[in-house]
């Protein structure tokens, strides 16, 4: 009687959680997972299953709704890429987060181009973990901190489980992903095929993509497991050019380029071996890579400038060819250990990474007059063609001191040494002065602190980080710029503090924030020896980011197994250059006081939810405040529409779930009012210019498991 009593608890205690689990699609990290302490960091864990977002077309505002302050920068094809920031950061590619796939990091190449080519299908994914700036310590010296996206785990119980999920859409959308997984003895595996192609929402914007992993587990023992995964991602995106104001007002669905493509295809493969050497005492050892390229082939000028056939050739302009090859090396050793001392319980994790990067750059190609996707070169030379190798050793450790039943204190320290070696050629760029080379040395300190209080606790953290010099930075774009041989990476630090907690029927996280980001890349006006102008590009200055961050989500059982959920996830912001200048012309302007570009006043997203056990029904508005291209600010749009005001915007999403037996039907609706808009005015990649935003959109998913 005792056993079955003791089952039946077990059964209803699962029952709850699964329960919970489909009603509150937000969470927070535990004090510790594996060999990984996020004890007072500020984090988040979006479960996908539970969700209604459009995940075939990957649509960053509604799978990070519940995030506040997430920017999401719309540029190249929808369910591409996903390029985001939060705290006021540079969204393009995500290259202000750490950000891996099941631990293992997807940045192309940290000290190189840090930007995560890498793009994961979202049906693939069972959760995304972010930790925000205070986890620069354990993952990376990134501002942005870290962000996870874990895949669903492999069937536990059957040796062969199957799922599908098959979605159709607007513009042409036709996307398929198939996964199999199981569990065979002491070997568990997990695959998935995805397959995506969609026209796109303007002329000459369609996608071909498709994406495939492997990943088999063993446990030769109870206590150790040994993990193998291999992952690729590749897509073609036919680049539609960007618009003018004046183009985007007439016409948003336009394209000025019919000649432009761009395709990453990244490999990342890894080795994690798990070990637990007792109940205090855990080791994990993950070693992977970014293996890959990154090829565009554009016409490469101003929205305002027409690619036209040329009357003399009767033919078009040659096309600019660029071949990025990523050749990234990652070893990570980590481990967790509980111990008292002093009298108090402690929790230590402590680990040494080694990053081994060697970027072969290849830019200003000269390609063919075609209109196809073809890399082949007129000339055998480029006009840029460089190498920029680096290795990085960093130590860290994190120590959670228990002080009391409720109060937690965790002090860290991570220590970065590593060096970055450019070497090559630039045609327009004495041989001379091209070798850089940049020595990257910092000892970098954090401290959270956590206190129970009921239903909830207080938390506080700061955390220095540093963002490395980058190829971009130290590659001067024409013979007119030069480049400061001692360029300083920028480096700062995170400050946070906060009230987190929950009831039955009210989750809630309200917190403070302060980025500071010191030594900015930029260009200032100069004068040579003979009076002659030039571009210098040095540190111009320093930044800060003042604001808050609020998520509230009320939970309400309205009749027998419904219920409806309200939220809202706010930010605040203020973000301002301070002892900052640049270029105007031929001189220097102080800019100190300045809005940081696209870093707007307010991002809000609020949505109301209706949850049965046959389906759900979702409406979300997301609203985000007008931003500025440039540092000085500038409110008129240029004619080339590259400099100028980005305007605020709001957007309405109906999505919609149900559930048949064993078939998930999930509809859509994505930017309901048809609003034209645009995320931001990118001043390179993939253009300067107004790229816009797609317009209403309905897409329908049905998926089954067996």
């Amino acid at each position: 009687m005792g056993v079955a009593q003791d089952t039946l608890r077990l059964r209803r205690l699962e029952e709850v959680e699964i329960k919970s689990n489909r009603l509150f699609d937000v969470n927070r990290l535990p004090e510790t997972s594996g060999t990984h302490l996020y004890a007072g960091k500020k984090s988040e864990v979006i479960s996908l299953v539970s969700i209604n977002a459009n995940l075939a077309e990957k649509t960053g505002r509604q799978i990070f709704a519940k995030v506040p302050g997430v920017f999401v920068y719309d540029m190249d094809g929808s369910g591409n890429q996903m390029n985001i920031s939060t705290r006021g950061l540079d969204p393009h590619r995500g290259w202000e987060y750490n950000i891996r796939r099941n631990g293992s990091l997807t940045n192309s190449d940290i000290y190189g181009y840090p930007a995560s080519h890498y793009s994961i299908p979202m049906e693939a994914v069972d959760r995304i973990e972010l930790v925000r700036g205070t986890g620069s310590l354990q993952y990376g010296a990134q501002f942005g901190g870290m962000l996870n996206y874990v895949t669903k785990a492999p069937d536990s119980v059957r040796a062969l489980a199957l799922e599908s999920i098959t979605s159709v859409g607007s513009y042409g959308l036709v996307s398929s992903y198939i996964a199999a997984s199981g569990t065979v003895g002491k070997f568990q595996y997990a695959t998935y095929y995805s397959k995506r192609v969609s026209k796109g929402f303007r002329t000459n914007s369609e996608t071909q993509y498709d994406a495939q992993s492997v990943q088999i587990s063993y446990k030769p023992l109870q206590t150790v497991k040994l993990t193998a995964e291999l992952s690729r991602s590749n897509y073609v995106y036919h680049i539609p050019g960007p618009l003018t104001d004046a183009q985007f007002e007439q016409d948003p669905r336009q394209s000025t380029r019919a000649r432009n493509y761009f395709n990453p295809e990244i490999y990342v493969p890894s080795f994690l071996v798990e070990w637990d050497l007792g109940k205090q005492t855990k080791i994990s050892w993950l070693t992977s890579a970014v293996l890959g390229y990154r090829n565009s082939v554009v016409f490469d000028k101003p929205a305002n400038v027409q690619d036209a056939i040329d009357p003399l050739t009767n033919q078009y302009a040659l096309r600019q060819v660029d071949i990025d090859n990523f050749n990234s090396y990652t070893s990570e050793l980590r481990m967790l250990h509980a111990y008292r001392a002093l009298g108090i319980q402690n929790k230590l994790v402590a680990g040494v990474q080694y990053v081994n990067n060697d970027l072969h750059r290849r830019q200003q190609g000269k390609g063919t007059a075609g209109s196809d996707f073809d890399l082949s070169l007129t000339e055998p030379v480029f006009g840029r063609n460089m190498k920029l190798k680096s290795t990085n050793v960093a130590l860290f450790a994190e120590n959670n001191f228990q002080v009391t039943d409720k109060w937690s204190v965790t002090p860290g320290v991570r220590i970065e040494s590593g060096q970055s070696y450019m070497t090559g050629l630039i045609s327009y760029y004495p041989d001379d002065e091209v070798a850089n080379t940049i020595v990257h040395k910092f000892p970098l300190l954090g401290l959270t602190t956590q206190y129970q209080v009921r239903h909830g606790a207080l938390y506080a953290g700061w955390s220095q980080a540093y963002r490395p010099v980058i190829f971009k930075d130290i590659i001067p774009a024409t013979g007119y710029e030069r480049v400061d041989k001692n360029l300083k990476d920028a480096y700062g630090y995170n400050l946070e503090a906060g009230y987190r907690g929950h009831t039955n029927y009210l989750r809630w996280d309200v917190s403070l924030f302060h980025l500071q980001y010191n030594n900015r890349l930029g260009a200032q006006a100069m004068l040579d020896a003979q009076n002659e102008f030039y571009l210098y590009r040095t540190n111009i200055g320093n930044s800060a980011n003042t604001g808050a961050e609020i998520y509230t989500e009320y939970l309400a059982p309205v009749w027998h197994r419904v219920a409806i959920s309200v939220f809202t996830s706010t930010a605040l912001f203020n973000g301002r250059y301070t002892h900052a200048q640049i270029r105007l012309g031929e001189g220097n302007v102080d800019i100190s006081g300045n809005k940081l570009e696209s870093v707007p006043d307010l991002i809000t997203r609020n949505g109301i939810t209706v949850r049965s056990a046959s389906g759900s029904m979702s409406l979300l508005y997301s609203y985000v405040g007008k931003t500025y291209a440039d540092a000085l600010n500038t409110v008129t749009p240029s004619a080339n529409a590259a400099v100028g005001r980005v305007p605020g915007y709001g957007l309405l999403d109906v999505n919609a779930t149900v559930f048949i037996r064993q078939l998930t039907i999930r509809v859509n609706v994505n930017n309901l009012t048809n609003q034209m808009y645009f995320t931001k005015r990118p001043s390179f990649y993939p253009g300067p210019g107004i790229w816009p935003s797609d317009g209403r959109s309905v897409v329908v998913s049905v998926g089954f498991k067996v």
